[in-house]
């Protein structure tokens, strides 16, 4: 059944999405701040209230020891699913459209997946289908899905035959008349930054990945930059080695950089006086915070890498801000020798750490699902 959509005036529609935004907020709040007079203010109140569209939740101290009245959206006015499909875990958000959590639930893969399979559309569509089992009436329509996918998401003008962004439909097929997106992981997690974390008041800054894969989120201007083939930021596939004597290979540098080469190198090196190597990345951080000498070289090693790796990016793009995230990019360990590193390297950039860690992908999708949800409940573009 096709839902019609709302029409709005576009006083209502700025306090809509001021609710969104912002959350629970009294009239005189919303009136200030979009600057709309106490009449103007009123109808639009009205307005969303007879759409079913808000609702009321209670009432909180004013100024001059008035009381005003607290509006939110309506949990009834629909609901999104944000999935973050990612290499390690599957993590899925069911929440309102101004991001209340209704349910949530975390899925571990069997092993690590190196590139999108099967076997996460398979995880995929149980985590969904437990979701849509607890979804409870009045939690209102689900208007809009959002899956963040380890891989390039390519658009109709790209080259679509080349990327496996379909593989995620292979055990998993979307409820149906439910508008569904996929966003590559990466671009998901600089839009939360964006919105709630580390990059909160920055317009334009790129955000790092770095885990069981690398990869890059470039947001210019307040917008994310997919590029035509969906490749912008895809740093894995800069080329490497370059030097005299090398012939690079494709997508090298992702395996070098990436966790599971750098582990297998540690492993490699680790000395028996040591004593017995670290099992995994979350270990090697452990030991580093410790104080043992070995992980720390290891550790500042590898920062000097992602440094190098940063580097060229800041040349090109000169974001101003670099946040670093991921499983394993989140260490607040790697930020001295990474930020040392491109300093020497390149050009002036911060460098700071995820505040969101493993939570900044499904947060990202939450975000980009909510926003297409309003555009789907009004018949708005995307």
């Amino acid at each position: 059944m096709t839902r019609k959509p709302l029409t709005l005036t576009g006083s209502a529609l700025a306090v809509l999405r001021a609710l969104v935004e912002r959350g629970p907020s009294t009239r005189p709040q919303l009136g200030q701040d979009l600057g709309l007079s106490r009449p103007t203010m009123s109808a639009a109140m009205a307005e969303l209230m007879e759409a079913g569209l808000v609702e009321p939740i209670g009432s909180v101290h004013g100024g001059m020891g008035r009381r005003a009245v607290e509006y939110r959206v309506a949990t009834h006015a629909g609901h999104v699913i944000a999935v973050d499909a990612g290499s390690t875990h599957i993590r899925l958000r069911l929440s309102t459209l101004d991001r209340r959590l209704l349910h949530a639930s975390l899925h571990p893969l069997p092993k690590s997946q190196y590139s999108l399979t099967p076997q996460i559309s398979s995880v995929v569509a149980a985590a969904v289908a437990e979701a849509l089992e607890k979804t409870e009436a009045d939690w209102g329509p689900l208007l809009a899905m959002v899956i963040a996918i380890p891989t390039r998401v390519v658009g109709p003008e790209g080259d679509t035959a080349a990327t496996d962004q379909e593989v995620i439909f292979t055990n998993f097929a979307p409820p149906p008349q439910v508008d569904c997106t996929l966003v590559n992981n990466v671009n998901c997690a600089a839009v939360a930054e964006y919105h709630y974390g580390a990059a909160r008041g920055r317009q334009t800054f790129a955000f790092m990945q770095v885990g069981v894969k690398i990869g890059l989120g470039l947001m210019l201007n307040g917008q994310i930059l997919p590029g035509v083939n969906g490749a912008a930021g895809e740093i894995g596939h800069i080329t490497f080695p370059f030097a005299p004597g090398l012939t690079p290979v494709p997508g090298e540098a992702e395996r070098y950089i990436g966790t599971e080469a750098f582990m297998t190198r540690v492993r490699a090196d680790w000395p028996e006086s040591s004593g017995r190597p670290p099992a995994d990345t979350y270990e090697l951080l452990a030991r580093a915070g410790e104080g043992d000498a070995t992980a720390l070289r290891h550790v500042e090693g590898h920062a000097a890498e992602i440094g190098a790796v940063i580097a060229i990016c800041v040349s090109v793009i000169d974001p101003g801000l670099v946040v670093l995230g991921g499983g394993y990019g989140a260490s607040p360990l790697l930020r001295p020798k990474v930020e040392e590193v491109v300093r020497h390297l390149a050009f002036p950039a911060e460098i700071t750490t995820s505040t969101l860690a493993a939570e900044a992908t499904v947060l990202g999708a939450e975000r980009l699902a909510v926003d297409r949800a309003v555009c789907v409940l009004l018949g708005l573009p995307a």
